[in-house]
């Protein structure tokens, strides 16, 4: 027996196993999928990209070894929820084949389709879905940086829960009677219902345990997501409790005093409160913007078709970082756009059109034990491709009025959603 092999057999063989055929087949089964961001939009990518397409060689770089949802985090603060009960493990990723590398990625070249990692790795990918949430834009806020967020949390990035847990102990030490202030950013910003959400949860706290408490909210807006239904829940629930102050009646922070816990509005009004709560103006992640990818808003303009980004080819930017047009940076935003990019992708590799796309998004709002409330959109791109619109009478918001029954289901269905999605990308 030799180990030599002729030229025919090596040929035969050769043909075989591909090394003749198409490029384009041979660059389908080698190609690489680079995913970076583990939330709702990188999560649901890899896992997708394994299920339907096992073709696909999957990586995912995310620095956390867990994700803490930032959904369900305000159910943290009224304490009906605990951070292990919304922490996810990457281990089902894993287990589907994909590659998971806990590190930073500190640069991209796109000419060269690598990205480098702060442990010294450099990555080489065919196509890249690009999900690395929002970032924090600290001093936008006059006095509002890193470390007074120590004092004021904003409790509004995922990753780590510490900021949640520091405003709950802040809360937990507060005296009864103390008031609690929030500052709310104009838009765009990540989860539009989230900060009333939010409110309603500490409210629900303070019923409970503080009940002589009570919350100014401050908005850089004068309307907000679901705002009927939050003002009627708030009238039912925890009457006399919330004070919402709209832009138009000098509601917008301009400055923060991390010392003396103020919020200063617009036109000099001075706010002290025992505990605050600023949610800061935001933008796309550091490693969006440092790449170039995203415009003057901060944001990353996207096809509205395939989620390939407009300034470098072959990225997929999707999640938060995006510009989605009229569609809410939300969860279910992040999951509904990681499966059509993921597909697009898998389309070009295979010399393929994309698919033609409808996203959708149901957004739950806890607003009180066993009392939820949804808004519900769809969402497409337009004839020509240009842009996204939202469909007509598609979607809506649960119906107004006293419908205990309702709002008890709806909770429950808030619930049964976070368990769907959170399957979705972790298992």
């Amino acid at each position: 027996m030799t180990n030599s092999l002729s030229r025919r057999t090596f040929l035969a063989g050769a043909t075989a196993a591909g090394v003749f055929a198409p490029a384009l087949v041979q660059a389908q089964a080698q190609a690489r999928l680079l995913v970076v961001g583990g939330g709702f939009g990188g999560a649901s990518a890899a896992n997708y990209a394994r299920r339907a397409f096992p073709w696909l060689q999957v990586t995912l770089v995310e620095p956390q070894t867990s994700f803490v949802t930032c959904p369900y985090r305000n159910l943290v603060l009224s304490g009906q929820k605990a951070v292990g009960e919304i922490t996810h493990s990457y281990d089902g990723l894993r287990a589907r084949g994909v590659r998971v590398v806990h590190d930073y990625v500190t640069g991209i070249d796109a000419g060269a389709r690598t990205v480098r990692l702060r442990g010294g790795e450099t990555i080489a990918y065919d196509k890249m879905i690009l999900s690395p949430g929002i970032a924090v834009r600290w001093g936008a806020l006059e006095g509002y940086d890193e470390a007074a967020a120590q004092v004021m949390p904003h409790a509004w990035t995922p990753g780590d829960a510490s900021q949640t847990l520091l405003l709950r102990r802040q809360l937990e030490a507060m005296p009864d009677g103390g008031v609690v202030g929030f500052a709310i950013p104009g838009n765009p910003f990540r989860c539009p219902p989230g900060p009333y959400e939010r409110i309603s949860m500490v409210a629900s706290y303070l019923k409970r345990h503080k009940p002589r408490s009570k919350i100014v909210a401050l908005d850089a807006k004068d309307a907000f997501s679901k705002q009927g239904l939050f003002q009627d829940a708030w009238n039912e629930l925890y009457p006399g409790m919330i004070d919402w102050v709209p832009a138009n009646k000098d509601g917008r922070v301009v400055r923060v005093d991390a010392k003396e816990t103020v919020l200063e509005s617009e036109f000099g009004q001075r706010h002290k409160f025992a505990v605050a709560n600023v949610i800061p103006p935001q933008a796309a992640a550091a490693i969006v913007r440092d790449a170039g990818f995203a415009d003057q808003s901060g944001w990353a303009p996207v096809n509205p078709v395939t989620f390939e980004s407009r300034a470098a080819q072959h990225i997929h930017i999707i999640g938060d970082s995006n510009i989605p047009g009229p569609m809410p940076k939300s969860g279910y935003i992040a999951n509904s756009t990681a499966k059509q990019a993921v597909a697009s992708a898998a389309a070009a590799l295979r010399g393929e059109a994309p698919p033609n796309p409808v996203y959708y998004n149901t957004c739950y709002s806890h607003v009180g034990d066993e009392y939820g409330i949804s808004v519900v959109g769809v969402f497409r791109p337009n004839a020509e491709g240009t842009a996204i619109v939202e469909m007509p009478n598609s979607g809506g918001v649960s119906p107004r009025g006293a419908l205990p029954e309702q709002r008890r289901l709806e909770a429950l269905y808030a619930d049964a959603w976070y368990q769907s999605i959170t399957r979705d990308m972790f298992a």
